[in-house]
């Protein structure tokens, strides 16, 4: 084994940040001067459209939001908008507790990270600046990519990207999106995070694989044992 691929969003991201993205939803729709619940539901509703970029990027997406809201905002008013989504945005991508070591721990076994994240504008705009960046080789993102979990072409892109065949490939997620079917399915060998001590993050947790992983951990910080076990097995 090479490379481990991961999920984001309740894998390296803390699964209980997950519970302030109404609030973020709530910040971003008075910043626009349209009805909390309206933008709510409005951006719920368009989750799987956000998320293979159909609306374009945070400022028109936004736009786009909005005037299914009934309000056609100013320029002002939608500057001010987005970067206040985007603000939004980074309060729920906040690293668990020891993520960024776990990544560092197998950087220096001389293994390939890649990212497959099934997610809108904000976070592939703002990849940069996060300090996941500098850890991980190869990020692929839904929305630049125009397609989601478990779609193959992700898991191909990803592992073309590393160099890295899709049978030497780990894949580390929580579950959401069938993203462990399409793991199988590239020919990676899928590790289930079940998020045991954050029982509230299944609440969040979009489409639930009914694949269930032969391996398995509780937390991220299990990971390093469990890998190297299973790179030890002949």
């Amino acid at each position: 084994m090479r490379a481990v691929v991961f999920d984001f969003f309740g894998t390296l991201t803390d699964p209980a940040a997950e519970a302030g993205r109404l609030a973020a939803f709530t910040a971003t729709a008075a910043a626009l001067g349209v009805p909390a619940d309206a933008f709510r539901a409005a951006m719920s509703a368009t989750f799987g459209e956000r998320a293979t970029g159909v609306f374009g990027g945070t400022r028109a997406t936004l736009r786009t939001m909005a005037l299914r809201c009934g309000v056609s905002p100013a320029p002002e008013a939608l500057e001010a908008a987005t970067a206040v989504q985007l603000a939004g945005a980074a309060t729920v991508r906040t690293p668990r507790p020891g993520a960024l070591t776990v990544l560092a721990a197998l950087r220096e076994r001389g293994l390939r990270l890649g990212l497959i994240s099934d997610c809108s504008s904000e976070l592939a705009e703002s990849w940069p600046r996060t300090p996941f960046a500098p850890l991980i080789d190869v990020p692929v993102f839904s929305w630049r990519e125009g397609c989601r979990k478990p779609d193959q072409r992700l898991y191909a892109t990803v592992a073309r990207r590393l160099g890295v065949p899709p049978a030497q490939c780990w894949y580390v997620g929580d579950g959401g999106s069938r993203e462990h079917t399409g793991a199988a399915a590239a020919g990676m060998r899928p590790v289930l995070v079940t998020n045991a001590g954050y029982p509230q993050a299944a609440a969040y947790r979009d489409d639930p694989d009914t694949h269930v992983p032969e391996l398995a951990v509780a937390e991220l910080t299990e990971l390093l044992a469990v890998l190297d076990r299973d790179r030890a097995c002949p």
